[in-house]
């Protein structure tokens, strides 16, 4: 059995994970952060002051077993959020009406292991009373259900029936589902993400980073116990703003699943992805790097952007591995030699790549990395700019074999 570690955002390895499922003897481990804070996953943040669960979320739904009687309905479940144009009482009642009932029918949709279903039920039941104490002990008024995601609910009930850890919590939807993969949380602290961009400016959310659209690069994204007050954090020059956030930085530690997962890697891969948003929060964790690197034994794949975004406007292709070096350094006291967190770099360079979104590849820098350069057309022929999962499986499984 071959143990595949891949460091991925929500939707950062959904092609790979897909390619990597089909491949025999092979247990793979997803490690991600939980800093989201947009949408339904901050609502639900803000009401039980939890870790976002959206990402673990989103991977999980790629691990449903698909020989499954009850594949379809299980990811429905996973895709389903409350309407957007009825009210939020309305749809609680529903829930409460659907929660409620004996029937093997959920919303319209006929579960044949009637035992996933009384799980559901009964997370959806502890999600909704501590709703219902919050909204009348606390300044937190009538939760907004449109939009939301059930299993962000679901998440919620978990999180509290597991005595408020994201990790156990993970780790019992994992079960529930019987899931053909782990998704692990990096750490169990409710941190706050924040980023700073080169021209001062701040982001004072992951959901400002996610939906930042402009060409100004992000300087550094921060780890904060609370987000900063707008109203009086833009008064300070951008010097101020960068010492309070330097000062104010914490540090979370990662999580026991997640180091132990790392530990006995035989392979580790960091998947492509929004840097700022997904990865780099991932990445200093700290302790993360130092377990990283003192697993020899795994080979270390790193898979450059295909196209540039708003949060990374200026990379070139060995910026990528620059960053994630960066940000490795950022997990520990100390710094690490390159070749002990990479040892492979894949970057894709197809018939497309003139085009004017396409990640340059620049060859001096990347001769001066200290480590194996693949380049080739890892692209889907059918998703234009987005990587063909079986291409990069292929080649990191044979890269593999070869080595071993």
């Amino acid at each position: 059995m071959i143990n595949v570690v891949i460091f991925n955002g929500g939707r950062g390895a959904g092609t790979i994970l897909p390619a990597l499922q089909n491949i025999e003897n092979i247990n793979i481990t997803s490690i991600v952060n939980a800093y989201d804070d947009g949408k339904s996953t901050g609502e639900i943040r803000r009401f039980f002051n939890m870790l976002g669960p959206s990402d673990i979320r989103k991977v999980q739904q790629l691990m449903l077993p698909k020989n499954d009687q009850d594949y379809e309905v299980n990811d429905w479940i996973f895709e389903y959020r409350f309407p957007k144009n009825v009210s939020s009482n309305l749809i609680r009642n529903e829930l409460i009406k659907e929660i409620h009932s004996t029937k093997k029918i959920f919303y319209g949709k006929v579960f044949k292991n009637k035992d996933t279903l009384k799980e559901i039920r009964f997370f959806l039941k502890i999600f909704l009373n501590n709703l219902q104490l919050i909204e009348k002990g606390t300044r937190h008024k009538n939760f907004n259900f449109q939009d939301c995601s059930l299993v962000n609910c679901i998440y919620a009930g978990a999180f509290i029936h597991h005595k408020r850890n994201i990790e156990f919590a993970s780790l019992g939807i994992e079960k529930l589902f019987n899931l053909t993969g782990s998704v692990i949380p990096t750490n169990l602290e409710n941190k706050k993400l924040v980023g700073m961009r080169k021209n001062g400016e701040m982001l004072y959310s992951e959901a400002e980073i996610v939906e930042l659209r402009s060409n100004v690069s992000i300087d550094r994204v921060y780890l904060v116990d609370d987000y900063p007050d707008k109203k009086f954090f833009d008064k300070l020059n951008a010097e101020e703003k960068k010492s309070y956030l330097k000062y104010h930085q914490t540090y979370v530690e990662c999580s026991s699943r997640a180091t132990l997962a790392v530990k006995s890697a035989d392979i580790i891969i960091y998947s492509a992805g929004t840097q700022h948003s997904s990865l780099y929060p991932t990445y200093m964790t700290r302790g993360l790097g130092r377990t990283i690197a003192e697993n020899k034994k795994a080979l270390k794949f790193f898979i450059s952007n295909i196209g540039a975004d708003y949060e990374t406007p200026k990379y070139k292709a060995h910026n990528y591995v620059d960053g994630a070096y960066k940000y490795l350094c950022l997990s520990g006291p100390s710094n690490f030699d390159m070749k002990e967190l990479f040892t492979h770099v894949l970057i894709n360079k197809s018939s497309r790549q003139n085009k004017i979104n396409y990640v340059k590849i620049l060859t001096k820098p990347l001769n001066k990395l200290p480590l194996k350069i693949f380049i080739d057309d890892y692209e889907s022929i059918n998703q234009p700019g987005k990587h063909d999962g079986s291409k990069l499986a292929k080649k990191i499984i044979s890269i593999y074999k070869k080595t071993f």
